[in-house]
């Protein structure tokens, strides 16, 4: 699994250009094609809380939780305002909540940081564990397309206002795993800077296996489509977006 350590404070700013507030209507109006009247949403690896905001604001009750203590710490401190809401430090391969849920999410890729396909079934059959009948397990992953082909074996740069980071990928073409090796330099006054690494891996999925393992897990009707819209997706997707339903 990959870690958020030192990047966690730099995560937001990094990510000022995703928009999340598109990402909640998309969620919202899954829920509402699927029927679903309940309120209660269990968000895994909800990190900095980018989305749990716009959750909360449109009314659901959510608890949310993250392996990672550093991002839930910034979501605490940014969601404090709001009701109805509970954070957890607890891994999604063996998360055990006390309540069941309406809607389970993973999104942002969180999947793909499962690198073992045991987990993956793991993670699925306590998602289906955790929903009430009726309910609906909505997750995205990058896919393979997007892993192999676009972000496997590259390099990236990018020069901000306060960091310059790389982004170095190496793909394992068996496995289909890709090391993301990150390199920031930070800065406060533009002059002196302080680096750290991070490295992050995630693993390319085929779209039939995943179906698999969710059908293993009990689940049915089972819908992929392309990421933000109820359309079929093409070996040129980039993002895919699942939603399976526990009967």
């Amino acid at each position: 699994m990959g870690t958020y350590d030192k990047f966690s404070i730099l995560y937001d700013q990094l990510m000022d250009d995703f928009d999340y507030n598109k990402w909640g209507k998309y969620i919202n109006d899954i829920i509402a094609n699927k029927g679903l009247n309940g309120k209660n949403i269990l968000e895994m690896a909800c990190g900095t809380g980018n989305l749990t905001k716009e959750l909360l604001r449109t009314g659901y009750f959510v608890d949310g939780f993250d392996s990672s203590e550093e991002m839930l710490a910034l979501a605490g401190n940014k969601l404090r305002k709001y009701k109805g809401l509970r954070l957890f430090n607890m891994d999604m391969r063996n998360f055990k909540m006390d309540k069941s849920y309406d809607v389970v999410l993973a999104i942002c890729d969180s999947i793909n940081y499962i690198l073992d396909e045991r987990d993956i079934e793991k993670t699925f059959a306590n998602v289906y564990r955790h929903l009430k009948p009726g309910g609906i397990f909505i997750f995205d992953l990058n896919s393979e397309h997007k892993l192999r082909n676009i972000l496997g074996n590259n390099i990236f740069l990018e020069d901000r206002e306060h960091v310059f980071y790389t982004w170095e990928n190496q793909l394992d073409e068996e496995t289909g795993i890709v090391d993301f090796i990150l390199t920031f330099f930070v800065t406060d006054d533009g002059l002196n800077y302080k680096r750290f690494d991070e490295v992050h891996q995630e693993r390319a999925y085929r779209t039939e296996d995943i179906k698999e393992l969710l059908l293993k897990a009990g689940f049915q009707n089972i819908e992929a489509y392309e990421a933000f819209s109820f359309e079929s997706f093409s070996n040129e997707s980039e993002r895919i977006n699942y939603v399976a339903t526990k009967l």
